[in-house]
């Protein structure tokens, strides 16, 4: 399978039609993967960090997590019992410790952060195909976070969806109201970015805070611009990108979203 990172964005995707980004998630069945369906979903969210890996070990439906504040109420309604998927996060384990990182943590008791549900209830509305989360550190870098993808790169082959899922800016002190139009530094950023990864870069996306115009700008903290390097990672050396999506939301709101297709 191929890998994806998804720009989730603003978590009013979940409920909100004005929201670009939504539309295209929800021709995700027809339009990007048609007639494919996953066995199992890996969910690399920017919202949950820990000092090292940590996947969630779910042997039941998933608890649906409301990982933010002072939206609507609908949006606290909502549910998205994906069962879990024990044996992905056992084979991540695996794959992970056997490339060399750190012991890998078991969570038995966390669910789906808003980073993983609110895309997929959009993809997969009926909630019907296994889901794992895995965490992202912080304290790392791209090049670590790259490395993790590539340890992951057999679940391809296994029929997991590598579903990296962030935002490709993500600098919520710069947040406008609706209509507000992007600022030069989001859109050098993320012109840089798309040019970076469809001209085959990514030794310069991995090292983005030296290569790339207003990085600490776009991205103040790196949680939500990990998760793209580990999508890179598990679609392997010289995997050729595409930018499947790209709209703006709240000014400098990025939601450029990109497929990774293995050239192996």
């Amino acid at each position: 399978m191929d890998t994806f990172y998804i720009s989730h964005g603003s978590p009013t995707m979940s409920i909100d039609d004005g929201v670009p980004a939504r539309k295209f998630l929800q021709s995700w069945r027809e339009k990007v993967m048609p007639g494919e369906r996953p066995k199992a979903i890996l969910v690399i969210s920017g919202h949950w960090e820990t000092a090292e890996p940590c996947v969630n070990v779910i042997s039941t439906a998933n608890p649906t997590i409301y990982d933010f504040y002072g939206f609507r109420k609908p949006m606290y309604q909502l549910k998205y019992p994906a069962p879990g998927a024990p044996e992905l996060a056992m084979r991540v384990k695996e794959l992970l410790e056997g490339a060399g990182f750190k012991k890998v943590e078991e969570e038995r008791s966390r669910g789906l952060d808003h980073g993983a549900w609110v895309p997929l209830m959009l993809m997969y509305p009926d909630a019907d195909i296994p889901v794992c989360q895995l965490s992202v550190q912080l304290h790392k870098d791209g090049q670590y976070h790259y490395n993790m993808g590539k340890a992951l790169s057999p679940l391809r082959e296994e029929g997991v969806l590598i579903m990296a899922s962030g935002s490709a800016t993500h600098n919520l002190r710069t947040l406008g109201p609706g209509g507000t139009p992007p600022p030069k530094w989001a859109i050098d950023f993320d012109t840089w970015l798309k040019d970076s990864l469809l001209n085959g870069r990514l030794p310069s996306v991995n090292d983005y805070l030296n290569k790339a115009p207003d990085a600490k700008v776009a991205h103040p903290w790196p949680d939500h611009f990990y998760p793209l390097h580990v999508a890179m990672g598990a679609a392997g050396e010289g995997a050729e990108a595409e930018l499947l999506h790209h709209s703006w939301t709240n000014g400098s709101l990025s939601y450029a979203s990109y497929r990774f297709t293995s050239r192996t």
